[in-house]
């Protein structure tokens, strides 16, 4: 059955293209373009909140995709049997598109989580900065797929699906006075912005930073929340097993804060639920609820008459998205600040930063060291970024290798660099 939620608008391709004679969707093809990557599988190796490899049953960010894919397919199922809703059999969201955004939307975090990203984008802030949804922006139209680096040539509906936020890099600049800490785009993405936009102008209303940043399309939205949803659950669960959340811990910080523990409160079931040890059957039946908090209203805005895709706002009821902002709050304040934790993003942050003033000095300065032509990168990424067109773009670059790297494969070069008493010809496979 034709599904009249999407147009040709929506299944346009980058290159200008229709949707060519494959026996996939538009979205099944967007979906395996990502899914069959080497970008896709480094996500292994890259850290969700413990760092990748300490432990078999922590979370990376592979693991994290792929959950935050299901719970998003899971929304869509969700809103489309309504009973009464605005979808039906042959107008609703599509779950291959959003899958494909739920998969990518973590594609260009670099390696150490959000220390990671912190690094490059102080590293970087003399040549336009360095954002995680940038970045996944940047492999999805111009990195990945391709032989020739000209990207997957995704759709509009899926370009735009990870698509969190709509302001440059030079607009938050300006309007602030410093450069932008996280949330833009680089300047660089200007036209795929407005491609995904369909050239539309943006209303005035719509000001760059958090007012253009709440208008997403749907599908993004739905990926936004199942992202929030296993964030703010699924990491909660990560936590207990690592011996970083317990049940002392949780009432400490629970005092300080002034926030119920009592029976049948969100703390009170989690409390209740490590004492049983059940702690992912708890988990497994709050996704099901967040799943379920979820409806959808209609939306009149500038792209409504252009796509569907922006003809209706995710509703979330807010008992239960203050319940998932409790424990994303008792995560970071207990967790995620834990000095344990934030030498670990010291030592990923220190190693990032040496990383890239070795390589900037080679290859974006184009500087010998030591007086000598040390070759420190594998010679096809070293001759493109010989041959790209000014320091701009040899940064760029530079930071596209360090992003793209794993947790260990970050290290292993550290140390080679770095460390006397490390190296082999055995350890110089990433």
């Amino acid at each position: 059955m034709l599904n009249r939620f999407y147009r040709d608008f929506d299944v346009e391709r980058r290159s200008g293209t229709g949707t060519g004679d494959d026996y996939r969707t538009p979205f099944q093809m967007d979906r395996d373009r990502v899914l069959y990557t080497p970008t896709f599988r480094r996500l292994q190796s890259k850290t969700q909140v413990f760092w990748s490899g300490e432990y078999d049953f922590y979370r990376t960010r592979l693991t994290h995709s792929l959950e935050v894919a299901q719970i998003g397919k899971s929304i869509c199922h969700w809103l489309k049997t309504r009973p009464g809703g605005p979808l039906d059999e042959g107008f609703f969201m599509d779950p291959d598109l959003v899958e494909a955004v739920c998969l990518s939307h973590d594609l260009g975090h670099p390696p150490f989580g959000h220390a990671g990203e912190r690094t490059l984008n102080h590293v970087t802030r003399e040549h336009g900065g360095f954002e995680g949804n940038a970045q996944t922006l940047r492999l999805l139209t111009e990195r990945i797929f391709s032989a020739k680096r000209t990207g997957m040539d995704p759709t509009r509906a899926f370009l735009d699906g990870v698509l969190k936020y709509k302001s440059l890099w030079t607009e938050l600049k300006s309007a602030a006075g410093v450069p932008p800490e996280h949330h833009f785009l680089y300047d660089a993405q200007r036209d795929h912005l407005e491609w995904a936009m369909g050239a539309q102008t943006f209303p005035a209303a719509l000001t760059p930073g958090v007012q253009r940043d709440q208008f997403k399309s749907i599908e993004c939205q739905v990926m936004d929340w199942a992202d929030d949803t296993a964030y703010s659950l699924n990491d909660l669960s990560d936590s207990v097993r690592a011996g970083f959340l317990n049940i002392e811990r949780i009432e400490a910080w629970a005092e300080r804060c002034g926030v119920p523990t009592g029976a049948g409160t969100a703390l009170g079931d989690l409390m209740l639920a490590i004492r049983q040890r059940r702690v992912d059957p708890f988990v497994g039946k709050r996704i099901g609820r967040y799943i379920q908090a979820a409806s959808l209203l209609p939306a009149g805005n500038f792209l409504s008459g252009l796509t569907h895709r922006y003809g209706f706002q995710l509703v979330v009821d807010d008992a239960v998205r203050a319940e998932s902002s409790l424990f994303k709050r008792l995560a970071f304040e207990v967790v995620f600040l834990s000095p344990q934790l934030k030498q670990l993003e010291h030592k990923g942050s220190r190693m990032l930063r040496q990383l890239w003033e070795v390589l900037g000095e080679r290859y974006i300065a184009q500087r010998r060291i030591d007086g000598q032509d040390f070759q420190l990168l594998p010679a096809d990424t070293a001759a493109e970024i010989a041959a790209a067109p000014g320091a701009a773009a040899r940064a760029r670059l530079v930071c596209d290798f360090l992003a793209g790297m794993t947790d260990g494969y970050a290290a292993r070069t550290y140390k080679r660099l770095f460390a006397p008493d490390f190296g082999s010809i055995g350890d110089l496979v990433g």
